[in-house]
């Protein structure tokens, strides 16, 4: 007997899930798949592995689907799986010299997996536009890191601070200095750009 689960919350879609409800899991994906990409791509700016990581935030929903308590909203709980693999990358990528090929820049080019069509915008102010965005990008990727997921979560998810401090694993005090020292730090890196 299939149902439309569209209307279920994700809590109760993850209860189905841990009694091993595929379907239901290919709708929590299908609901925050690309919250969750954006979030990753932002932080790591690669295209490639966002969707490598993000794949690997669903594999540890699936596999916690038994664990989970639904004590958060479910997006605090899926946030905070991504951004800690967020931050792990990070720390494992670390010390290796990395090498980025000419072609990986265009994966800078746009900040997020959403796309924008029908744009009545002159060629000039498009590049205007793409130049901007490459400028704060490039800037979003030299915040430490702790600053610059606390902005994502802010800026681009619009998550109050309460939330933000739920799934960094910090104080709401803490958050609010981090986003003050991150918009400072972005403000002299685009001065200077």
């Amino acid at each position: 007997m299939a149902k439309n689960l569209d209307s279920v919350s994700s809590e109760d879609l993850m209860a189905k899930t841990a009694e091993g409800d595929e379907f239901a899991f290919e709708i929590l994906v299908q609901r925050h798949q690309t919250s969750v990409l954006n979030l990753i791509y932002r932080y790591v700016g690669d295209r490639t592995k966002a969707r490598d990581l993000a794949q690997e935030v669903f594999i540890r929903v699936w596999r916690a689907a038994n664990r989970y308590e639904p004590k958060a909203k479910f997006t605090t709980w899926i946030y905070s799986i991504t951004t800690n693999l967020c931050l792990n990358e990070l720390k494992s990528v670390k010390g290796k010299k990395v090498v980025q090929l000419e072609a990986e820049g265009e994966d800078r080019q746009n900040t997020s997996f959403e796309t924008h069509s029908g744009s009545s915008q002159s060629p000039e102010d498009l590049l205007l536009v793409e130049e901007r965005s490459r400028g704060i990008s490039e800037a979003l990727q030299s915040l430490p890191e702790n600053q610059r997921m606390a902005l994502i979560l802010k800026r681009y998810d619009n998550l109050p601070y309460s939330e933000i401090a739920k799934i960094m694993e910090c104080s709401v005090s803490a958050v609010e200095s981090l986003l003050v020292r991150a918009k400072r730090n972005l403000q002299e890196k685009l001065m200077i750009s």
